[in-house]
């Protein structure tokens, strides 16, 4: 029997580390998860431990290489954003991996913003609101302003999935789907990097920018150099669908993405949370963010104390629209049941403005729901009822971040055509 030709994906996400083998038919055949503590950076901040980060990499490659039966064609990795890995002139770590969430110093940004032009005008170049370190080019400004030593050390700053792939290839590069993710570094409507970049000499410590879609030599095998996850999350539905659609992922946040509008941020959007993202073929997407699933998950706490249920009770909880009808004119709520349809129906207000936002001036037919909320049968009759004239669907795709990472370097590895059911729709009238 032939050996099973297969791509090694690495996910990295804040909680789980993953890594699968996935064949040509796009068939998850193997995997294995990890998560571990974090560390606390000089300030006492907890962050990523990225040795042991980087000790799991090399040690699961090893353990994949030693499986029998398959034939490995590629490698390809994803990871959360925002977060940089910076490395010396050896190619190892002199800093913390440090995370998206340290509070930003006040004056810093205060001064940074006063330099490059103020805040609206700024984030309106950079298609990103002010999010202090989740701006990631921030934090080497940071660095460069408060602990210049530390700058001097670093030879190249890299997003973390190209760090991942720098691990296995020695090859050091930037990718666009992890520069336009928020970052403060690219100019959107020039498509390059903004000009303080340059004026601060950021753009020394960034690796060459090479495409999402292209490969470096391994072995016998190939690489990617990695995408930002929000970015390798919608792939699949770019190479599947052609019509116009949004996307809302769902997990802690909700985003809503359009990869069809074109239309540049206005300042209205900006303030209401609209940021960018690009695609791995370099093209803008306007998303919408909502911090839904974290409001969601509170909520049910509260509500389970109240009504004396477990929390895993929501999960149970089937649509009802007669529920819904008399909570329109009632003001209390007589049991879980009803009190859960009144929460969904709450989030559902700010989930049809959050996605509205997106979908302004396009001619969407569709939207498709992944995540934790498209198995939500409340959330997705009422989101359904919101947007009567669009087709809504829940989607399902196993592991989408891994799955579009192997999408994006499809031609390098594959040998078959794209396989015409990787999403599993649900509609949803």
């Amino acid at each position: 029997m032939p050996a099973r030709s297969v791509i090694v994906l690495f996910d990295v996400g804040k909680t789980n580390k993953k890594v699968f083998l996935i064949d040509e038919h796009y068939k998850i055949v193997w995997e294995q998860s990890q998560s571990f503590n974090e560390t606390r950076d000089e300030n006492g901040d907890p962050c990523e431990d990225v040795t042991q980060l980087t000790e799991w990499v090399k040690s699961s490659y090893a353990a994949v290489l030693a499986l029998k039966d398959i034939h490995i064609r590629a490698v390809n990795f994803s990871a959360y954003g925002a977060s940089f890995v910076h490395t010396g002139k050896d190619g190892k770590p002199v800093a913390p991996l440090y995370n998206y969430l340290k509070p930003y110093p006040e004056a810093l940004k205060k001064k940074f913003y006063d330099t490059y032009g103020g805040e609206v005008t700024f984030s309106m170049l950079t298609a990103s609101p002010v999010l202090g370190s989740l701006n990631s080019g921030m934090q080497l400004y940071r660095i460069k302003e408060e602990n210049p030593g530390l700058y001097g050390q670093i030879q190249c700053s890299m997003h973390l999935p190209q760090y991942l792939s720098f691990l296995l290839t020695g090859k050091q590069y930037s990718d666009i789907t992890s520069i336009g993710c928020h970052t403060n570094l690219w100019n959107f409507s020039q498509d390059h990097y903004h000009e303080w970049v340059y004026r601060e000499g950021i753009i020394d410590k960034l690796a060459p920018l090479r495409g999402a879609d292209e490969v470096l030599p391994l072995g016998k095998m190939v690489s990617g150099i990695g995408l930002h996850d929000s970015s390798a999350a919608m792939i699949p539905y770019l190479e599947s669908f052609q019509e116009p659609f949004v996307l809302i992922s769902t997990g802690t946040w909700c985003i809503s993405m359009n990869p069809f509008n074109h239309v540049p941020l206005t300042v209205a959007e900006l303030q209401k949370d609209c940021l960018c993202y690009i695609t791995y073929q370099g093209r803008p997407v306007k998303a919408s963010r909502l911090f839904a699933g974290y409001e969601h998950e509170q909520e049910v706490k509260r509500l389970a104390a109240h009504w004396q249920k477990d929390p895993q009770y929501a999960n149970t909880v089937a649509y009802d629209p007669s529920i819904v009808s008399l909570l329109h004119v009632k003001e209390t709520d007589d049991n879980f049941e009803q009190a859960y349809h009144r929460l969904i129906m709450d989030i559902m207000k700010k989930q049809a403005a959050s996605t509205q936002l997106v979908l302004e001036g396009t001619d969407v037919r569709r939207i498709f729901v992944d995540g934790g909320f498209a198995r939500n049968q409340v959330f997705m009759h009422l989101l359904a009822a919101a947007f009567p004239h669009i087709a809504v669907f829940a989607a399902s795709i196993p592991q989408a971040t891994a799955i579009g990472a192997a999408l994006a370097i499809h031609p390098h590895w594959n040998r078959l055509s794209l396989p015409g059911d990787i999403i599993e729709l649900k509609f949803y009238k």
